[in-house]
């Protein structure tokens, strides 16, 4: 279980699978470099990013899911530490930024699909919402996506959230984190902030 949280009362955290740049999104989101690697798995432990005065702390959690090298087993304990963090600090959780690969995201949710078997990122998505957290989806990597309103329409559709993907601005968010284009889902969370009544938070977002 990860016991490095700091103690503060708002948060946001970043979910997803591994090498999908939620780390990249990060470094975006507070113009401070975080490990972010060529190899899948690199970010084993959670990064916190400490605003102390503000009383808020962003959260880049681990990325779980097919990680070369590293055990099956290990790769399920990630996951059950992510799950276990977000259910213990949901009541501080203002959003969870599920981190999609646009371009391969449709493909490997259309491929975990069976009748025993939930792919991780519609799991994820469907957690946070059980658990009180409400979702941004940011759909990474779009600027390699030709087809775009389809491509975010079938992401829809696969989370089971009814198309067009327009209607769905404060959940779906098309961005592009290498690229610097990430303010969809900063929209995305500021409206959350303010829903939680936290427009003082916006300045970090």
């Amino acid at each position: 279980m990860f016991e490095t949280r700091p103690d503060r009362d708002a948060e946001v955290v970043l979910v997803g699978r591994s090498n999908v740049g939620k780390s990249t999104l990060m470094r975006e989101l507070t113009g401070h470099t975080f490990d972010t690697g060529q190899r899948p798995g690199v970010t084993r432990k959670p990064n916190h990013y400490d605003w102390a005065p503000e009383d808020f702390v962003l959260t880049d959690l681990p990325g779980f899911g097919y990680m070369k090298g590293l055990p099956e087993d290990a790769q399920e304990e990630i996951k059950t530490d992510v799950v276990q963090y977000v259910e213990r600090y949901a009541d501080n959780i203002l959003a969870g930024v599920l981190v999609l690969d646009g371009k391969a995201v449709v493909d490997i949710i259309d491929r975990h699909s069976g009748p025993d078997e939930i792919p991780h990122d519609v799991e994820l998505f469907h957690f946070l919402r059980d658990v009180g957290i409400p979702p941004v989806v940011a759909v990474n990597k779009m600027d390699k996506v030709d087809d775009r309103d389809q491509r975010l329409n079938d992401i829809c559709d696969r989370l089971g959230l009814v198309p067009p993907w327009k209607q769905w601005q404060e959940t779906i968010a098309p961005i592009s984190a290498k690229r610097g284009n990430i303010d969809a889902a900063t929209e995305a969370v500021r409206h959350h902030l303010h829903e939680a009544k936290r427009d003082d938070l916006f300045k970090f977002f």
